[in-house]
C-alpha cells in the first residue's frame, strides 16, 4: 500500500511540474497557441531596434559641433576621426585659419 502512494505522490509531482505547456499531439504547445491567439487582432509590433542613421549625416553633424567649438582640439580631433571624408578637408581650412 505504501508503495502505491509513493507511486501515486510522484506521478502527481510529475504532472504537476509538467504543467500546461506539455505539447499535445499534433500540435504547437499550448502557451504557443495561446500566444497566437492573444495577438491575432493586434497591429504588428514595433521593430526591436532603431533603423540606423545616415552615417554622412552623422559627419556632418560632428563637424558642425566642431566648427561651433572652434577650437583647434575639437577640429584635429574630428580631422582624426573622419580624416577621409571631404568635410575633413573644410576642418583642415578652418584649422589653418585659427592658427593665424
Amino acid at each position: 500500500m505504501k508503495r502505491r502512494s509513493i507511486m501515486a505522490g510522484l506521478f502527481g509531482a510529475l504532472m504537476a511540474l509538467a504543467g500546461q505547456s506539455h505539447q499535445p499531439f499534433g500540435g504547437l504547445p499550448v502557451m504557443v497557441d495561446k500566444a497566437k491567439a492573444d495577438d491575432s487582432g493586434k497591429a504588428a509590433r514595433a521593430p526591436s531596434m532603431p533603423m540606423a542613421r545616415d552615417p554622412a549625416v552623422a559627419v556632418a553633424e560632428e563637424y558642425e559641433a566642431a566648427r561651433r567649438k572652434g577650437t583647434r582640439e575639437a577640429l584635429e580631433l574630428f580631422i582624426a576621426r573622419h580624416g577621409d571624408d571631404p568635410l575633413a578637408e573644410q576642418a583642415r581650412t578652418e584649422l589653418k585659419r585659427l592658427s593665424r
